[in-house]
């Protein structure tokens, strides 16, 4: 177990030297079972974090964000946290005014992330395969660029089935009704 522990932390230790050695623009940590951001990261991003533009999370074990790491990487465009075990964010991710899209797919979000439509960049969201009843229509329908959300796979309401087609100038991707997420 200790060396699996330690192959883990290498690869993360490897993945943040190639960040910062090739002055990339990305931050690729997915499938490092991390539980938690590292806070040895910070340090060691310090004198770029503001040059990341994309940083991938990917099925990981997170249960959740630090308000530190929204307001660290405020540049981001993409975020990308598909496949932990998130159900919210800290309010600090509307410090990340240029964020493009979203990615919270296979998480456990109960309830709509509405901080998310304070962020006037903010084109994509995939919410798909969470559990998610209510969306907040009207909030999402005055979002500027918004283009797509994905909410696919999630016990949507009747009314949001309802009331969100005639209000949105977006595609809100939606199963149809009988359709639940598979069990874990």
């Amino acid at each position: 177990m200790l060396r699996k522990m330690g192959e883990a932390v290498a690869r993360v230790a490897r993945k943040v030297n190639e960040t910062v050695e090739s002055g990339s623009d990305t931050l690729d940590l997915a499938d490092c079972k991390l539980v938690s951001f590292p806070i040895c990261i910070y340090k060691v991003l310090r004198n770029v974090s503001d040059q990341i533009h994309l940083i991938t999370l990917a099925n990981n074990e997170l249960k959740s964000l630090t308000s530190k790491f929204m307001t660290t990487f405020n540049q981001l465009r993409e975020l990308r946290l598909e496949g932990n075990y998130l159900y919210r964010l800290p309010n600090e991710v509307s410090s990340l005014q240029q964020l493009r899209a979203i990615d919270l797919s296979r998480n456990q979000f109960q309830d709509f992330p509405e901080q998310l439509t304070t962020l006037p960049a903010l084109e994509t969201i995939n919410l798909e395969e969470n559990e998610i009843v209510d969306v907040p229509v009207e909030k999402l329908a005055a979002m500027p660029a918004l283009r797509v959300i994905n909410l696919r796979l999630n016990p949507l309401s009747a009314d949001v089935r309802v009331i969100a087609p005639p209000l949105i100038k977006f595609d809100m991707l939606m199963s149809p009704e009988d359709t639940r997420a598979p069990p874990p």
